[in-house]
C-alpha cells in the first residue's frame, strides 16, 4: 500500500450500502480522477478497487453520523489506536487525511490548517491533508478541493498502473 485515505467517519448513505465517500454531494471519486489519481472514473461502489492503484481506504471512528458533532472524544480516542494499528500494519508511504478536522483531531492543531504535505509523520507515513470533498463543505470551492487533490497526485508519483491480470497476447505457431 502506498497511500492509506482516512476519512473522520461514514456517512450514513455510506452506512446504508457499505461504501467509502457515498454521500450525493460527495465529490471524493470524482476529484480522485479529474486529479489524474485513478485512471479511469470511479464511483462508490468501486471502492474496493483502490488497491489496483496501491491505494486503501479506512475511518478513524467507524459509527456512521449524519454529521461529526456527536462523535465522543472516547470513540476519537479508540479510534486513534486502531489507526495506529493499521498504519503499522499497512506501512503505507503516506496517510491521507481526508478533512481539516481530522488532521486537527488527530494531531492536536490549533489555527489555521493548509491542505498538502504536513511536516508530521504518523507511525513512519508521511501526512497529507486533503479538504474534506463533502457538499456541506463550505470552506473550500471544487477548484480548491481539485488543486489539492492534484497536488496530492504529484506528491505520490511515478503513476500508479493497475494491478489487474492483463491478458497475454497469443503468439503466433
Amino acid at each position: 500500500m502506498r497511500v492509506l485515505f482516512v476519512g473522520i467517519n461514514p456517512g450514513i448513505r455510506s452506512a446504508a450500502i457499505g461504501h467509502h465517500f457515498a454521500g450525493y454531494s460527495n465529490r471524493f471519486w470524482k476529484l480522485l480522477y479529474e486529479s489524474g489519481l485513478v485512471p479511469e472514473p470511479i464511483g462508490t461502489e468501486d471502492d474496493g478497487r483502490l488497491c489496483e492503484w496501491g491505494f486503501g481506504i479506512t475511518n478513524l471512528v467507524p459509527r456512521a453520523t449524519p454529521g461529526i458533532d456527536t462523535l465522543r472524544p472516547d470513540e476519537y480516542a479508540a479510534g486513534l489506536r486502531v489507526l495506529r494499528r493499521k498504519v503499522r500494519r499497512w506501512k503505507p508511504e503516506l496517510m491521507v487525511l481526508v478533512g481539516v478536522s481530522l488532521y486537527r483531531a488527530i494531531f492536536g492543531a490549533k489555527g489555521p490548517v493548509r491542505a498538502g504535505l504536513q511536516r508530521e509523520r504518523f507511525e513512519g507515513a508521511r501526512v497529507f491533508v486533503l479538504p474534506n470533498p463533502s457538499g456541506r463543505n463550505a470552506n473550500f470551492t471544487y477548484s480548491d478541493m481539485l488543486a489539492a487533490f492534484r497536488v496530492l497526485a504529484k506528491t505520490v508519483r511515478p503513476p500508479f498502473r493497475s494491478t489487474r491480470a492483463r491478458p497475454r497476447p497469443i503468439r503466433g505457431r
